[in-house]
């Protein structure tokens, strides 16, 4: 698993789930979602900052 602040870069195409249970995180989406739609929708620039705010909230 990566250092904190340190994530791979991920292709669009990965799903949601597998990032979830990459970094142990929940983003309250369905896990086949793939990760360029969740980024979209949500309108997160990176999968970085959208893990960082998610690790905010549950804090």
């Amino acid at each position: 698993m990566p250092k904190k602040n340190q994530f791979r870069k991920k292709r669009n195409d990965t799903k949601i789930g597998t990032i979830e249970k990459a970094y142990g995180v929940d983003f309250g989406v369905r896990s086949d979602m793939k990760l360029e739609t969740f980024l979209d929708k949500k309108g997160y620039p990176s999968l970085s900052k959208a893990i960082k705010n998610i690790n905010k909230k549950n804090k």
